[in-house]
């Protein structure tokens, strides 16, 4: 188990190119979270969600992902309250407070203890992943990810610490000084991620913190910024890219409050025709040559929220000005005449109209469809590949105008114009057959073919041969062989 000091440390990373190190060494890895929080989610092949960071994951084992992998996954609805999805399929909303002091955390427990189970039995090793730190006291008994999950699997544990933030010293010292007697026995060694500058600096630093916490430093693993892995949060977004760039395609996502599925956008950010960004400002969107409104884990208030700030009427006056406006899941409700929640799916308002770009409406529905598919796209012969993950119904006001066609003959979203579309599908802009279409009005010749699979394990190769370099891998395989 790969565990923290805190969140973002960078645990999914190691955790990643760990899974990519025993895959090359002949081993059969799979990677598992028992409890996983992001809106960042994934359909596995056989119809059901988990966290993201876990299907990347098994990505970099080789293997397709499942459930097991990720049996609890928890996606904010708002700031006090998550869907909670288990075993792929969501089984009712809590607040944090009900979910996290209930009696039903048990209950939870039991069925990703299992899942493990499962798991270990078709793969070795298991690459565990903790949740945020480990010496949180106040809920370290109703735990169900860290340190409770660990002993459970007998797991070897080694600690995650980010010293690029500050405070590596305290923040190591302290958490470990904060693990029972028990928890300490799975402890194998301590991580340090992140480090800037000459690791040799470092060494009378590393041996301070062997001789405070009585556990080896196994690693001080660099900073790099050349290695692109999927994020499985969205912080920083905003941050990215948003200086304007002439001679390219200047293609801007909203920037919604509950944006869920950014992975969407990682091919375009590759794409050496376009510049990407991520902006909430209506003066940012009316300079975009393309606006994108992004999948949302809350569609009705995402739509109250852009018509609020201005955003909404930006994304009309583009579309009004023949600039390109699309939108996936989420925003493709937005786009349409109205959105009504008669079930509560969302919260209490019922109905909420849309920006009225399309003419299609959306009724929010009790029951989750998650799968992955294959398609074509406006007709052309290309078969194209993505997934959906979405709570609603859309259906066609005017004469219906599929976008997409699956291969089983199912019709998905709506075509007003090359300029202007919506679709149901995550994953759409990795093909590049639909990349070029939407960027054909507005660039030169076309630029090389780029080949996001082929993109993604060269990074999982690159991820495993840097953390090769800076971890003892001799030292973590003589642990898991004294087991």
């Amino acid at each position: 188990m790969f565990a923290g000091t805190a969140s973002d440390v960078g645990k999914s990373l190691i955790n990643t190119g760990m899974c990519r190190i025993f895959r090359q060494d002949g081993y059969h890895p799979a990677p598992f979270k028992a409890q996983n929080m992001s809106l960042n989610s994934y359909a596995t092949p056989d119809g059901f969600e988990i966290g993201r960071a876990q299907a990347v994951q098994a990505e970099a084992c080789g293997i397709p992902c499942s459930t097991d992998m990720n049996p609890v996954l928890l996606k904010p609805t708002s700031e006090k309250a998550s869907q909670v999805v288990l075993l792929g399929k969501p089984v009712g909303s809590q607040s944090a407070y009900d979910y996290f002091m209930g009696n039903n955390k048990q209950e939870l427990f039991n069925e990703a203890k299992a899942a493990y189970d499962r798991l270990r039995i078709q793969h070795n090793p298991v690459v565990m992943e903790g949740a945020g730190s480990i010496s949180e006291l106040n809920l370290k008994h109703r735990d169900i990810t860290n340190m409770r999950m660990a002993g459970h699997a007998g797991a070897d544990v080694y600690l995650v610490a980010d010293i690029d933030r500050g405070g590596v010293f305290a923040s190591v010292y302290g958490t470990v000084a904060l693990l029972s007697a028990e928890e300490r026995q799975l402890l194998k060694g301590i991580i340090i991620n992140k480090f800037r500058g000459d690791a040799r600096l470092f060494e009378s630093g590393r041996t301070m913190i062997e001789d405070l916490c009585g556990v080896p430093v196994v690693g001080v693993v660099p900073y790099r910024k050349d290695i692109y892995i999927e994020e499985e949060d969205s912080v920083g977004l905003e941050q990215k890219h948003r200086q304007l760039t002439s001679g390219k395609v200047n293609i801007a996502v909203v920037l919604l409050n509950r944006l869920s599925n950014f992975t969407d956008f990682h091919v375009l950010e590759r794409d050496e025709r376009v510049h990407l960004f991520y902006s909430n400002n209506p003066a940012d969107l009316e300079k975009a040559d393309i606006i994108i409104l992004p999948g949302s884990k809350n569609t009705i208030a995402d739509l109250t929220d852009i018509k609020n700030n201005g955003v909404a009427r930006a994304i009309i006056q583009a579309h009004r000005n023949n600039k390109t406006v699309i939108g996936i899941c989420g925003g493709y409700q937005m786009m349409g005449t109205v959105v009504e929640d008669p079930h509560h799916v969302e919260g209490m308002v019922e109905a909420m109209p849309g920006l009225g770009l399309l003419p299609v409406a959306t009724t929010l529905t009790q029951e989750k469809v998650t799968e992955q598919c294959r398609f074509f796209y406006k007709g052309q012969p290309a078969i194209c590949e993505g997934y959906e993950i979405h709570m609603g119904m859309t259906s066609a006001t005017e004469d219906d105008r599929p976008l997409n066609r699956t291969l089983s003959g199912h019709a998905d979203g709506y075509l007003l114009s090359d300029n202007c579309w919506g679709t149901y599908i995550h994953g759409i802009l990795d093909n590049a057959a639909v990349v070029d279409d939407l960027l054909k009005g507005y660039s030169g010749p076309a630029a090389t073919p780029f080949n996001y699979i082929s993109f993604k394990e060269e990074q999982y190769d690159k991820l495993a041969q840097h953390l090769r370099e800076h971890i003892d891998m001799d030292y973590i395989y003589r642990q898991l062989k004294m087991q």
